[in-house]
């Protein structure tokens, strides 16, 4: 039987800044700490990059215990690690590092790009791992635009990529660690869609730009409110759109575990934690230049 989640919260997308970076982070905020198991969710540009301005190149850095995720929407990046992981992420890609015991990557925009210009704009996530996981063998993941199930509503106006997960019998090809699903929806113009999420799921849904009415009760418009977090009490979210639109939906099994998180690294504990600055600063996470 098909019933729709209500809304726990409804909240704006504030801008914070993140060394010489300017972004939207619309979770964590004072209202909402997580909605578990994702930890994180930034919202980047759009940025006008050119060689006169590049603040979005992101050096050498560790993480460990979760998985940082990109969902390109605009532009390129180049993705390196210390797996030995060079790829350069596309508009409509996704990025899915799974840092584990550790792993030091770098990212931003080619030199290409940087040199004849353009617009870059996507979504990091960051998704908790369960304890038994935290210490797994780090991996790397890249799944092109065009590698990615679809699902679309009767006008076609709105297409669902299925980053990972599964919507309608689609399954996407990100392999994850928990039950997760990731969906990058773009409306052309008016549709209506409703997405399945099983009832145990924490989820919510991100609008970058444009509006979209959730549920046929709540309208969602970019700089007003454009993040909507569900109850875990039923297993459908419907949206309707009218407009060029571009959000985001993601759902996930709640890990309910004490969560210890400092700068890159989360784990469970302080003890862990102080582990991980450690192993870092000793090479144990490898290393990039």
């Amino acid at each position: 039987m098909k019933t729709y989640k209500s809304i726990q919260y409804l909240g704006e997308s504030p801008l914070v800044n993140m060394g010489p970076i300017r972004l939207r982070q619309p979770i964590p905020t004072t209202d909402v700490e997580n909605v578990d198991p994702f930890l994180l969710l930034h919202h980047y540009g759009p940025y006008a990059i050119s060689e006169f301005n590049n603040p979005f190149d992101l050096g050498p850095h560790p993480h460990r215990g979760f998985e940082p995720i990109t969902l390109l929407f605009d532009g390129e990046q180049l993705h390196r690690d210390s797996l030995g992981n060079e790829s350069i992420v596309k508009a409509g890609d996704v990025q899915w590092t799974t840092a584990g015991r550790g792993i030091i990557h770098a990212e931003g925009p080619t030199k290409e790009f940087v040199k004849k210009g353009g617009t870059i704009e996507g979504i990091q996530l960051w998704l908790n791992l369960p304890a038994k996981y935290k210490m797994i063998t780090p991996a790397y993941q890249h799944v092109k635009s065009d590698e990615m199930p679809v699902i679309k509503d009767a006008s076609k106006n709105i297409q669902l990529k299925i980053v990972a997960g599964e919507q309608k019998g689609k399954f996407g090809k990100i392999k994850t660690q928990t039950s997760v699903n990731v969906f990058m929806i773009e409306a052309t113009g008016k549709g209506e869609l409703e997405i399945e999420i099983p009832e145990t799921h924490q989820s919510c849904l991100y609008l970058l730009n444009g509006e979209v009415h959730v549920n046929d009760t709540t309208t969602l418009a970019k700089g007003k409110t454009q993040l909507a977090v569900f109850n875990t009490d039923g297993n459908t979210i419907k949206i309707t759109t009218t407009k060029e639109s571009k959000l985001i939906v993601i759902s996930g099994e709640p890990i309910k575990e004490k969560v210890a998180q400092y700068g890159p690294y989360v784990m469970n504990t302080q003890t862990e934690i102080l582990e991980a600055m450690r192993d870092f600063q000793q090479g144990k996470m490898g290393y990039l230049y």
